[in-house]
């Protein structure tokens, strides 16, 4: 079994996907700083000033020791917009991957 194991992780595809996975967490965290640290900052001065994050609704406030409850919407946003452009890019890579696929296919082998 531990042989069959081994085979099994020494594979292209197991190793390839564990790279897809660490290039992907890096890339998230690219994308995280690109939507917080560039942005939102100007999202919230187009919306008079306003920091993204912190929009919230707020149902109960806070009192003595109890936090408030609060629907915070705005990191929501700042999450969303995240995935999108995730999303969008992941999208041209495979369009230039496909389109790289399609062409390779068409020149003649000699």
């Amino acid at each position: 079994m531990l042989s069959e194991f081994r085979t099994f992780i020494a594979q292209g595809n197991v190793l390839d996907l564990a790279v897809g996975v660490i290039i992907g967490a890096a890339f998230g965290k690219i994308i995280t700083s690109f939507v917080d640290d560039i942005v939102n900052p100007i999202l919230g001065l187009v919306m008079g000033g306003t920091d993204l994050s912190q929009l919230k609704i707020v149902l109960k406030e806070a009192v003595g020791t109890v936090p408030e409850v609060a629907i915070r919407y705005g990191n929501f946003l700042n999450t969303f917009m995240q995935f999108l452009l995730i999303a969008w890019v992941i999208f041209m890579i495979i369009k230039v991957a496909n389109k790289t696929r399609l062409s390779s296919s068409l020149v003649p082998q000699e």
